[in-house]
């Protein structure tokens, strides 16, 4: 009890309120924290692959195009032209073949000095070449290489070159392909990639080859030196919030060249920062809500309990108990109320007169309903003994609906289990009856007239129609009907019998049909059609829906 007195000690309701509500909202804001916390992660960790895979998409774009130009050279190199020193029917036919292309295809010896250049016309004096280091790689190496951007003499714009070196004793020393920088840029684009990111292409030596993007780059930048000491893998991220505040890079490696492919942008922080505000500022706003929330409603619960109280007082009248006492000083004070008035008799006098009163109102209905049977039975029975075995088989079925009442209160019960409890007084031939409608609830009268009515039959058909014999069937369904002169809503029951004994019409009329054709039609304030055909008896109650349905 002290460890509980410790925790709870008494305190007003409103104290209770408002740590109860400080308790849920922490707890939730602590979790949403953690949830942002988990999805900025994982948000970072997805743009990391997406960017590392754009870059290498980008760099099989460049190596296709490389590999190409590398494939052109080699298809030159064993032209027959060229084997034969027909230098002038060479650049004819290059000149042609690549004229669509943007690439121009240069011929050079050992010293670098060009044999032919498809850039001017045959016969031109051409000079030296500008980028004589890639020719000395090339040449080296004895693979085709790609050099590093340069600014080329004949076009005086920003080239590359892709060398193919040739045998050693061949006055063509090497055969070129030379391409404008900015026709590269045709492959280098920022398509498919967020807004706010560029990309481009890195020679050996660390210089722009080709850019697009905001970035702007113009080809023989260097790229940020910073940076490509970084980009040692064949491929990867890089990430230095010193070098590039809230921006990923992606690289990857073009394979078997010499240049790096580079995409970079701005993390998307924006979304996060506003999320970021938005928790913030809504848990502080949550928090305070609901502090005010819980207050307002302990203020009006503390004004409440004590109007009860007070209510209380005035209405006790009789012996006072012993209050229990809480840790809530207004639960106290409800308590001592509560017990001052717990001899109140003024409320249950008047439930027991409104009880009383009810029972009177239903005992005299039930006993209009018993005199009227009796009467009926009275004038058609021969003997006492016939007589008793009538009334106290009428009264069980009156029995099961006023049962079936008081299980719900008499507020009205389901049309499907009035059925069903009536029928089950003939176990034996339960099977036999088939029974079809769509299910609604029944007013307290109806339950009691169609259920007197349903008994009736059903105890016919077993002593002398249908359900007498195991091969006979009856078919007791309802359904909504219409007629043109009636506007209200109507529905019609059938009780059909087939396959029992051959059916001989009454001479005379008895309490049960009495119960299933003029108290029927009465109490549903309908028509009843009985047909006494040879398959079976047949019996229509066409009613207004309203003296059936509760409202």
């Amino acid at each position: 009890m002290k460890i509980v007195a410790l925790f709870f000690p008494k305190a007003s309701i409103g104290t209770y309120l408002v740590a109860m509500a400080v308790a849920i909202a922490l707890p939730i804001f602590a979790f949403v924290t953690l949830l942002l916390l988990q999805l900025e992660d994982n948000q970072r960790s997805a743009l990391k692959r997406e960017t590392a895979q754009d870059a290498l998409a980008l760099s099989r774009i460049i190596d296709r195009q490389l590999q190409d130009m590398a494939t052109t050279l080699r298809l030159l190199s064993s032209s027959p032209e060229l084997e034969n020193g027909d230098f002038a029917s060479f650049h004819e036919r290059t000149e042609t073949a690549l004229r669509n292309n943007s690439l121009y295809v240069l011929a050079v010896d050992r010293t670098g000095r060009q044999l032919l250049n498809t850039r001017r016309p045959f016969g031109t004096p051409l000079g030296e070449m500008a980028n004589i280091a890639a020719l000395d790689a090339a040449m080296k190496s004895g693979r085709i290489e790609a050099s590093d951007v340069f600014r080329g003499r004949t076009s005086g714009d920003w080239v590359y070159n892709v060398t193919l070196p040739r045998a050693a004793d061949d006055p063509v020393a090497a055969l070129i392909i030379t391409q404008d920088a900015k026709d590269l840029g045709r492959l280098v684009t920022t398509q498919g990639l967020a807004a706010g990111w560029s990309a481009a292409v890195i020679d050996q030596s660390g210089h722009v080859v080709v850019a697009a993007g905001p970035a702007a780059l113009e080809p023989g930048t260097p790229f940020d030196p910073r940076i490509l000491p970084a980009l040692g893998f064949s491929r990867g991220v890089f990430e230095d919030k010193t070098i590039l505040p809230h921006m990923l890079l992606g690289y990857a490696q073009i394979p078997g060249w010499s240049w790096k492919t580079v995409i970079w942008g701005p993390v998307a922080q924006a979304s996060i920062l506003s999320t970021w505000r938005f928790l913030i500022i809504g848990g502080v706003a949550l928090v305070l809500v609901a502090v005010l929330a819980a207050y307002a409603v302990a203020r009006q619960v503390r004004t409440t309990i004590r109007d009860i109280a007070e209510m209380a007082k005035r209405m006790g009248d009789g012996h006072i108990v012993s209050p229990v006492e809480t840790s809530v000083i207004e639960a106290n004070q409800v308590a001592i109320a509560l017990s001052n008035a717990s001899f109140d008799r003024s409320q249950t006098e008047d439930r027991l007169r409104f009880v009383m009163h009810e029972l009177v109102h239903r005992t005299k209905n039930l006993l209009t309903l018993v005199q009227a049977m009796m009467r009926q039975l009275a004038k058609q029975a021969d003997s006492v003994e016939t007589f008793q075995a009538a009334v106290a088989d009428r009264l069980e079925g009156l029995v099961r609906s006023i049962e079936l009442l008081t299980s719900e209160q008499w507020g009205g019960v389901s049309l499907r289990r009035v059925v069903d409890i009536h029928l089950q007084a003939f176990p034996q031939s339960r099977e036999q009856i088939e029974i079809t409608g769509e299910d609604f609830v029944l007013k307290p009268d109806a339950v009691q007239n169609l259920g007197l009515a349903l008994h009736e039959l059903a105890t016919n058909s077993v002593k002398y129609g249908a359900l007498s014999v195991p091969q006979g069937r009856v078919r007791f369904e309802w359904r909504d009907v219409r007629e043109e002169d009636k506007p209200d809503a109507l529905l019609r029951f059938t009780w059909e019998e087939r396959s029992g004994p051959p059916v001989i019409e009454p001479s005379r009329t008895g309490f049960g049909t009495t119960v299933i054709k003029a108290h029927a039609a009465a109490a549903f304030r309908g028509t009843v059609e009985i047909d006494f055909l040879p398959e079976g008896l047949l019996w229509v109650l066409t009613a207004q829906r309203a003296a059936l349905e509760r409202d």
